[in-house]
């Protein structure tokens, strides 16, 4: 519980007083670039202060001649500090609650990440559309197509929203698997718990010549590069031995 404290007080000094000053300062130059850079600072003090260690594999496949859409499993609220850190610089769909906390809130909307309300189909249609017009203007993303945490750290079924995201935008998906996060951060706890999480990043799946149509044959292919990243017990059930 200490070391719990000490991260989520940390992270919150941090906001305030290296956080404030750079999104005064990006919008006094126009350029968000100091707001990235204190927000990869402040995801790897946390994660080192959590005893969070990752370990990556795959690097070399990611593209890096335009702009990829990024997609992981989710287990843990440790997943996208994780992946930020250790990917190119990327934007996030993000749940609209985070947007609500001060500062932070601010400074993501200023670096162009987008909120998704979940509750809502048609503004969560309204947020992919401008995923959309982002990526084809360069922008790569990082998204969760379960759409939410897993509970019990098994991959979820998939929202189609994403996939249609990428096909539209005709953008390589890079399939991302996350293990070991749903031990070090369980969902419905604030309780850090020290350990390793690993990501492996797999081959890109095109998506040009693919329709929206066939959105469900481009989730069909990310999720089996998924699964062969994960542990047994991080599959579905009934996929799980």
């Amino acid at each position: 519980m200490l070391r719990t404290l000490c991260v989520y007080t940390a992270v919150a000094i941090f906001i305030l007083v290296v956080g404030l000053p750079s999104v005064l300062l990006s919008a006094l130059t126009g350029s968000t670039d100091f707001i990235y850079r204190a927000c990869l600072t402040g995801a790897k003090m946390a994660m080192w202060l959590g005893g969070i260690k990752v370990v990556v594999e795959g690097r070399d496949k990611i593209p890096g001649a335009c702009a990829v859409v990024f997609m992981s499993n989710h287990q843990s609220n440790c997943d996208p500090p994780a992946l930020t850190v250790n990917l190119p610089p990327i934007l996030i769909l993000a749940k609209k609650e985070i947007f609500y906390i001060p500062i932070l809130g601010r400074a993501l909307r200023m670096l162009g990440f987008i909120p998704v309300d979940r509750k809502s189909r048609e503004r969560a249609f309204a947020a992919v559309e401008e995923a959309v017009a982002s990526l084809r203007k360069g922008h790569s993303f990082l998204v969760f197509p379960e759409g939410t945490r897993s509970r019990d750290g098994r991959l979820q079924a998939f929202k189609k929203g994403v996939f249609v995201m990428a096909i539209k935008a005709g953008a390589p998906i890079v399939p991302i698997s996350v293990s070991g996060s749903s031990r070090i951060i369980r969902k419905g706890e604030y309780a850090i718990h020290p350990g390793t999480l690993r990501i492996t990043i797999h081959d890109p799946v095109p998506t040009a010549g693919y329709s929206v149509r066939q959105r469900a044959a481009v989730s069909g292919l990310v999720r089996q590069a998924i699964l062969a990243g994960l542990t047994p017990d991080e599959r579905p059930a009934e996929q799980g031995s």
